[in-house]
């Protein structure tokens, strides 16, 4: 009876544990033969999961959603980018060794800027370059020599470059906090060398965002936002001696879910911009079209103001 105990374990381990594979078609459901059902004797196939090639997807978090359905701007102000830094200064968190891989993407203005011309799909924030303005600078100081050395060839009066934008307001901020191990716990059980165990763990990311003036230098608004990340991990072993002890048999199965730390921070980046356009609604530097920084249900209520209340201030 152990011995067909220890068997269906096996059997069920290799099916929970997925396979790499380089194959495409490796994606769905594999079948590697057939067996017998315990209760009902049926033949069933076993199916493996595989790690495999997939196409690239475009990821629409729940922020992302809701920047892309804001109304439209009144009028579209012009703000600029020049960095969004990790100032967290935290490390990844492996065990035994030094590792020297930040524990946040460094990408912080790329994402930014995407969720700047995600709100409203486009209408609301006209975004200059900043990040990259040495090389714009060179390729339009190219694009001035050539038009000159062209007008001095055909003895033509050479055509001048656009004037570049001028931003009104400046975002700036950065990743400011990433806590590990706020919050940990799990459950296990052992009886007779069979044992079964579950963990997790949750982190938290913190963004802050600010709007500054241009013309005064003034922080007009300032937005603090955080996500929070969670690991989840489930293990179950056998440790067995058969055979009047002396055959040892051992049996590990285990497998863990980590939230992406990148998609973290990115939807954290989406709500503090989000957040930061209600702010500025509500503050008079802007306004939305037919827009309510708390948008109605479909019923016309909404649990975060009273309606009773708001009608009595328009009136």
């Amino acid at each position: 009876m152990l011995r067909y105990l220890l068997v269906a374990l096996l059997v069920s381990s290799c099916a929970s544990v997925p396979k790499f594979s380089d194959t495409p078609q490796d994606c769905k459901n594999w079948e590697d033969g057939v067996r017998k059902d315990a209760i009902t004797g049926i033949r069933k196939p076993i199916s493996r999961n595989y790690i495999c090639v997939e196409a690239p997807v475009v990821v629409n978090l729940p922020s992302f959603v809701e920047l892309l359905n804001l109304p439209p701007a009144e009028e579209r102000p012009i703000v600029a980018v020049y960095n969004f830094t990790d100032k967290t200064g935290q490390r990844k968190n492996r065990e035994g060794i030094a590792d020297f891989s930040t524990a946040v993407t460094q990408g912080g203005v790329e994402m930014v800027i995407d969720a700047l011309k995600t709100a409203g799909g486009g209408t609301w924030f006209r975004v200059v370059e900043r990040n990259g303005i040495d090389a714009l600078v060179r390729e339009r100081q190219i694009i001035r020599s050539a038009r000159q050395d062209f007008a001095k060839a055909t003895d033509t009066q050479a055509k001048g470059v656009q004037p570049l934008l001028f931003a009104g307001i400046i975002i700036e901020g950065g990743i400011i906090g990433y806590d590990t191990n706020v919050r940990t716990g799990g459950t296990g059980a052992r009886t007779l060398g069979i044992g079964y165990s579950q963990q997790y763990r949750q982190d938290i990311v913190t963004i802050s965002m600010r709007a500054v003036s241009v013309l005064t230098g003034e922080v007009l608004l300032n937005v603090q936002t955080r996500k929070s990340i969670l690991s989840v991990g489930g293990s179950g072993d056998i440790f067995k001696y058969v055979e009047q002890g002396t055959q040892l048999v051992e049996i590990e199965d285990g497998v863990g879910n980590n939230e992406s730390v990148t998609y973290a921070v990115r939807t954290a980046i989406e709500a503090a911009v989000l957040e930061l356009v209600y702010q500025g609604h509500d503050r008079g530097f802007w306004k939305i079209i037919d827009g309510h920084r708390h948008p109605h249900q479909a019923d016309g209520k909404n649990e975060l103001h009273d309606l009773n209340t708001e009608e009595n201030e328009n009136e």
